[in-house]
């Protein structure tokens, strides 16, 4: 399977490899679709078919090696933040009593009322300041802002001594 005729056995062997890839787009098949590409050379200047099928391997492999990663690289998702992800640690006044068993509740943050549910379960009555903690879906899941409780200042010995004089 040399010359023209081998040559055109691997044109096919790559037209293959890269429909498959079209059909997968995952990045499995373009590599031997270019190890293809690279043995159909060697066929057409009149190689062996076993130096063709070792082009094949060797060139496979290599840029199976090489360029995956980068190309992995170039082509990672990428989050890209909506606007719901800016009401995220927020903090908003509820408008409607929450309560998850009625699925009632609304909130209002950064401008714009939304769907809310409680984080752990509990009513929320209206107009309590609730935090943001995760979007599910289309409501926003708040907890309740806890407002820090005064401590009195514990007595020492030494103060005690001073009050009774």
């Amino acid at each position: 399977m040399t010359g023209v005729t081998g040559a055109i056995v691997w044109l096919i062997v790559s037209a293959v490899f890269f429909l498959i890839e079209g059909v997968t787009i995952q990045l499995v098949s373009t590599w031997f679709a270019i190890g293809s590409l690279f043995a159909m050379m060697t066929a057409f200047i009149g190689a062996p078919f076993w130096v063709q099928l070792l082009i094949f391997l060797v060139t496979s492999i290599a840029v199976l090696i090489i360029g995956r990663p980068l190309l992995m690289e170039r082509i990672k998702p990428r989050k890209v933040p909506t606007n719901s992800d800016r009401v995220i640690g927020q903090i908003g006044i509820v408008q409607e009593q929450i309560d998850n068993i009625s699925q009632t509740g609304r909130i209002h943050v950064d401008g714009l009322d939304w769907t809310a549910r409680s984080l752990q379960g509990e009513i929320i009555p209206v107009g309590e300041k609730v935090i943001v903690r995760h979007i599910e879906g289309v409501k926003l899941i708040v907890q309740m802002l806890r407002k820090p409780v005064k401590q009195e200042p514990v007595p020492t010995p030494l103060s005690v001594q001073q009050e009774e004089e």
